[in-house]
């Protein structure tokens, strides 16, 4: 029998372990037997013929039951994303990986709520919670009808650390702090779930497993974790909501982790799956496996890559799209040649089958939330929550006395620029059931029209050599572009700038945006959008000032595209084509309509000017893609300066999914208000906000910098040493993490600690009610190792009347300072002071106090035991790679003369021989002290191992003895790779 939480749960590593065989049948059909059990009506009757459907009895006895029903071949076919119906046992077919990042994805219309970045800054884990449990709901709603693409296993939430903010995917992530990343994921984790670790409503997974903040190059390029920055700050985003069962399982990432693919990760099993009793359904990212054997090349055939990720913790495979037949073969194959065993495929499908049984699938009706039907998608009450969750989570950045707007003495208003009256939705987004703009919204609260424009130029591209403009179609389905006499609005086209020189052409014939479909370039669509985003271009100028049209779609950038990305024509009929550059149209830019001179007449005269720019997010940085700056578009920031100057009443609204560097623009204007896409009720809850009906109180939950200077590789992951995120960045930043200003003031007094924690008084000084985020941070001022600058501990979201005073209780423990201890591979509470901080930011602190721990004192290293190399205190020229193929971290020599310092060591009376374990290239390791140039005092030599797997053992006699307590440094040679080693 299975052992866990509440009779539920699966084995910890090292009880029974992954693997290894329960006699699963014997056992199944005895309990059966005793229990009376035995099927003795037709299969998918609701009473319960089975035990795995009787809902009386404990989870692990129901999957016990229905796996001991199953064939293997039943069994390997449940191992693919697409679970085939097994009509013998009464069973539907399954599917993990329904989109659930913001709202319920890709099935139809449903409530869309504001992309995960935005509903972090809420810092509001009540309302997450909220939001998780509507879109857990949805998710339901749509079971009842089952539509192509359902699951009610999520792929929800993402909490990969915005360490970066270039990242592509930076909207899909919470934030780059860990501790608060664990509270938001656990908050929506609890909703999706219902609560009950026991009945669970939907089944959601935290991507992606581990180390995932680059897009460039993300299926080979490896995310170097030393041991502290991997259970310091990775792993802490994760465990939270996977402690608290908040989530039912992790998806793999596409990256290497130290050399390894995640896909293979085993801390899947030997990390991940100790965090909690309850089973877990883990799953790989799509076509992940396939990369095993294709870019990653880390295994010859698909049978032995399939076999590791099991191995490793893999329980579901994501690949070949809804065809299981190469999955199939490929386990097939590995049980054939021993590689997997069939109670390692028992494993698997016993995590699967849990989750099935907690989702109620097997019980009567669907169990606990089966009867929940689509009235729930997109319900007025949804609707509400929506707004609200729009509302909070928008952050002002500016006021110089601006805002908020008076709407009985305010009334006349523009309402400007390329977002001003449009919602753009992501790769992850539902289907906006209705779109409240940010004109509509604003227009409803003041019950009257606003002028508005977009502030775009409209354009006509005419052929220097021909005379002939480009046109378009004038149907809602468009037509192929091609070159023609026509000088209407057919030749008219809205150039939108977002950066980066990419521009999208929006034809003023139909009102849709120009893209490629393989063969054509068509007016046809509503938004951007689609994997390649097919309607990026560039509009190159030329040395005598005529442009070319470049086609941009990201699939241009591709290894595998070979076609031209100029256009021209290619027809008689002067259809528009790909053509080599030179033999690419030159063309006149025709500015029919100036944006900006529209714009500026909207606005002047009036009491305000609303400016909204921002970003398209499937252009801008999406999956696959990162940012390459992190600039607003030259053109919107021209418009608004030119908006400022012709009405000194502007207010700036940035509509994006990441931190902006804004130029001199967020000194220049008045006022300046961050949303990222917000959904559906955007308009409405910015109207709110400008207006005063609503105080803001998001709090950005990332730094923004003031320059892309500011950040090294997007491909470093030591925010240690590279001096990454509020915790370690020592610059001075745009807005600091945890920044976002009110309406109102408030005070804070009495700083001090009680049981379990903090308190503070937090009192509102201004003259409206408002939300304060208290924020709690600390810092120890003296250890062994470079602490943080400031460490996030606690918050707490509190509304207060005008004048109103709380008392704010801030929980955090001793065993919440701990850090992980690289001399002995644990936790660590060091004795010590420890300030602790509270305030409105992690740069604006209202009170502090100092806190007295009692803990523990690192000792010196004790290099006389085996050590590995992994768990150094500095480095150069080294990289961080897979010992073996299954497990372990070694260390690798990027240069000649690459070191690793290993601190304050205790050398005794003398160390006499040193002994590594190496692999690789022939070379040396040399034993230094004090330096990497310091006093050598041996050296070991390595004739070469035949592959970077097969390691040797060196020695060296130490010339010199090395004595007392000092730093001991190892040089390396180019290429040589390093284990472990002792000093004796």
């Amino acid at each position: 029998m299975r052992k866990g939480k509440r009779g539920t749960g699966k084995r910890r590593p090292g009880k029974t372990g992954p693997g290894k065989t329960r006699q699963r049948t014997t056992l199944v059909l005895a309990l059966a037997l005793i229990a009376g059990l035995v099927a003795t009506a037709p299969a998918g009757a609701d009473t319960p013929a089975y035990a795995f459907r009787n809902p009386n009895l404990p989870v692990d006895r129901r999957v016990d039951d229905l796996l001991g029903r199953l064939t293997l071949d039943e069994k390997v076919s449940l191992l693919h994303q697409h679970e085939p119906a097994i009509p013998r046992l009464g069973i539907q077919s399954f599917r993990t990986g329904t989109e659930a990042l913001h709202g319920v994805a890709w099935l139809g219309e449903t409530t869309v709520f504001p992309q995960a970045v935005g509903l972090a800054s809420t810092w509001d884990p009540e309302l997450m919670e909220q939001v998780g449990s509507a879109v857990g709901d949805e998710a339901r709603g749509f079971q009842q009808e089952r539509p192509d693409g359902w699951g009610l296993n999520l792929w929800a939430p993402v909490v990969n650390l915005l360490r970066d903010p270039r990242w592509g995917r930076n909207e899909e992530g919470y934030s780059e702090d860990p501790y608060l990343t664990g509270a938001i994921s656990t908050a929506y984790g609890t909703g999706l779930t219902g609560g009950d670790p026991d009945h669970l409503k939907t089944a959601p997974t935290l991507k992606h497993y581990l180390a995932n903040n680059n897009e460039v190059n993300r299926t080979t390029t490896s995310s170097d974790l030393r041991p502290r920055v991997q259970h310091e700050y990775d792993e802490a985003a994760f465990r939270p909501a996977v402690e608290a069962d908040a989530a039912t399982g992790v998806m793999s990432s596409y990256n290497l982790v130290n050399g390894r693919p995640a896909t293979v990760n085993p801390d899947m099993n030997d990390t991940v799956r100790g965090w909690t009793d309850q089973d877990l359904l883990n799953v790989t990212d799509a076509f992940a496996p396939g990369n095993l054997v294709g870019d990653q090349r880390y295994y010859p055939t698909l049978a032995e890559g399939d076999a590791a990720a099991l191995k490793a913790g893999i329980d579901s495979f994501t690949d070949n799209s809804a065809s299981p037949a190469p999955t199939i073969t490929a386990i097939n194959s590995a049980l054939q040649q021993g590689l997997l065993e069939e109670s390692d495929i028992d494993e698997a499908v016993s995590h699967i089958l849990a989750i099935r049984v907690r989702l109620g699938e097997f019980d009567p009706g669907g169990g606990r939330f089966g009867a929940i039907d689509r009235s729930v998608i997109n319900s007025p009450a949804h609707q509400k929550l929506a707004r609200e969750a729009a509302t909070e989570a928008a952050v002002l950045l500016k006021n110089d006395k601006a805002l908020p707007l008076d709407a009985s003495s305010q009334k006349n208003v523009a309402v400007v620029g390329p977002l001003a009256d449009t919602l753009y939705t992501d790769w992850y987004s539902g289907t906006l059931p209705y779109s409240v703009t940010p004109k509509d919204g604003i227009a409803a609260k003041l019950g009257t029209s606003v002028a508005s424009s977009e502030g775009v130029d409209r354009i006509a591209l005419k052929n220097t050599t021909t005379g002939e403009y480009v046109t378009a179609g004038t149907g809602d389905s468009g037509a192929a572009l091609k070159e023609s006499a026509d000088t209407g609005t057919a030749a008219q086209f809205d150039v939108f700038d977002w950066g980066s020189g990419i521009v999208t052409l929006r034809s003023a014939a139909n009102g849709r945006y120009v893209g490629y479909n393989w063969s054509n370039f068509v007016n046809d669509q509503v938004q951007p959008g689609g994997w390649y985003v097919q309607q990026q271009f560039e509009l190159e100028r030329q040395d005598d000032g005529t442009y070319l049209l470049r086609y941009a779609g990201y699939e241009t950038g591709e290894p595998w595209w070979s076609n031209p990305v100029y256009l021209g024509p290619t027809g008689d009929d002067g259809t528009l084509g790909l053509v080599a550059k030179e033999q690419a149209a030159r063309y006149t830019k025709d500015v029919v309509r100036s944006g900006v001179e529209e714009a500026v007449a909207a606005v002047k005269g009036k009491d305000t000017a609303v400016v909204v720019v921002g970003s398209m997010p499937a252009i801008n940085g999406r999956e696959a893609h990162d940012r390459t700056d992190m600039g607003l578009a030259p053109a919107q920031e021209a418009l608004v300066r030119a908006v400022h100057t012709a009405n000194p009443k502007t207010v700036v609204v940035v509509e994006n999914s990441y931190p902006t560097t804004l130029g001199a623009l967020q000194q220049e204007v008045p006022a300046l208000l961050w949303t990222t896409h917000a959904g559906q009720e955007t308009g409405n809850a910015l109207a709110d906000l400008l207006y005063g009906d609503a105080n803001p109180a998001g709090r950005l939950t990332q730094t923004w910098y003031r320059s892309d200077s500011d950040l090294p590789s997007i491909l470093d992951y030591d925010i240690i040493k590279s001096g990454r995120t509020y915790q370690y960045f020592e610059g001075r930043p745009l807005y600091a993490f945890g920044y976002g200003l009110s309406y109102t003031s408030f005070r804070y007094t009495g700083l001090k600690r009680v049981s379990g924690g903090y308190e503070v008084k937090v009192t509102n000084t201004g003259s409206r009610a408002g939300d304060e985020v208290v924020q709690l941070y600390t810092h120890q001022r003296a250890s062994r190792d470079e602490q943080p600058l400031k460490q996030l501990k606690a918050f707490q979201r509190v509304s207060l009347k005008p004048g109103e005073a709380r008392t704010v209780r801030l929980k955090v423990r001793a065993a919440d300072l701990a850090h992980w201890d690289v001399t002995r591979s644990r936790w660590i509470v060091e004795t010590g002071t420890y300030d602790v901080m509270a305030g409105s930011s992690s740069t604006d602190i209202r009170a502090r106090t100092a806190w007295q721990v009692k803990g523990e004192t690192i000792p010196a290293r004790d290099l006389s035991l085996l050590t590995r190399a992994e768990n150094f205190d500095d480095y150069d020229a080294t990289r961080l790679v897979d010992e073996s193929k299954t497990r372990g971290t070694a260390v690798a020599a990027s240069a000649d003369g690459a070191w690793l310092k290993y601190a304050d060591t205790q050398l005794g009376s003398g160390a006499t021989e040193f002994s590594a374990r190496v692999a690789g290239p022939s070379g040396t390791v040399q034993v230094r002290l004090g330096s990497p140039t310091g006093r050598l005092v041996g050296t070991a030599t390595t004739d070469g191992t035949p592959s970077p797997y097969d390691y040797t053992t060196v020695t060296a006699d130490l010339s010199v003895a090395a004595k007392g307590r000092t730093d001991v440094y190892l040089v390396l040679s180019r290429g040589l790779r390093l284990s472990t080693f002792r000093l004796r």
